[in-house]
């Protein structure tokens, strides 16, 4: 039996400007009255902002329980569900913008899941922490044991990552897929953005993550 849920954020006073810098960097990025799901929403904190500040038909799609109950209190529309097993039963084309962020290296098939983002929706939007980041490297190359970071702050026995990619990899998995990369972002371990342009060695070098839009090629 799960835990009941923690009162959310919002119930708390959060003021829907303090979501993370990333989310934010997201948020910009969506056009406002669109359609939106976002899959691995937790609390819902992109999603409330999302539907104030912006209008859109927000939707949210959350594996925990404790994550559902915390966005359904908040008055959002999300349904308890998996990434690897339940986007094929969303149409084609049903949404403007798929949100997956800090969630793809938590999947059983990030291939699979990033194809049904690219259906579902016209663009997607992904962030992921990047494994190639410089400090990464070099503790792994001293110290020859699995990194705890900011972005990646479990350790290898406890953590929810089961497919760690750099931005390089991604990269080529979206050539793979034939997906088009419309914009690439790197951001820094509070989710600022770096500045540097994506693909390339700098960016895979001191890029504490990356955040692109997409979209399927014609």
């Amino acid at each position: 039996m799960s835990e009941p849920a923690a009162p959310p954020a919002a119930a708390q006073g959060r003021p829907r400007s303090a979501i993370r810098v990333d989310l934010k960097a997201i948020a910009e990025m969506i056009e406002p009255g669109t359609r939106v799901l976002d899959i691995g929403c937790g609390d819902g904190a992109l999603l409330d902002y999302l539907a104030h500040e912006k209008g859109v038909d927000s939707r949210g799609i959350e594996i925990s329980q404790a994550g559902v109950n915390a966005c359904v209190a908040q008055g959002l529309s999300v349904i308890q569900g998996d990434a690897d097993t339940d986007l094929k039963d969303y149409p084609t084309g049903g949404f403007d913008y798929a949100i997956l962020s800090q969630t793809l290296q938590a999947t059983w098939d990030p291939k699979a899941v990033l194809g049904q983002l690219v259906r579902i929706a016209r663009r997607a939007i992904v962030s992921f922490p990047n494994f190639g980041v410089w400090h990464v490297r070099l503790r792994l190359l001293v110290g020859g044991r699995m990194p705890v970071t900011d972005s990646l702050s479990a350790a290898w026995y406890e953590t929810p990552n089961i497919h760690l990619c750099t931005i390089d990899d991604f990269v080529e998995l979206c050539e793979a897929l034939g997906v088009t990369i419309e914009t690439a972002m790197v951001l820094d371990a509070e989710g600022r953005p770096k500045g540097l342009r994506a693909p390339g060695r700098l960016a895979n070098l001191l890029g504490e993550q990356g955040l692109f839009v997409l979209k399927r090629e014609v």
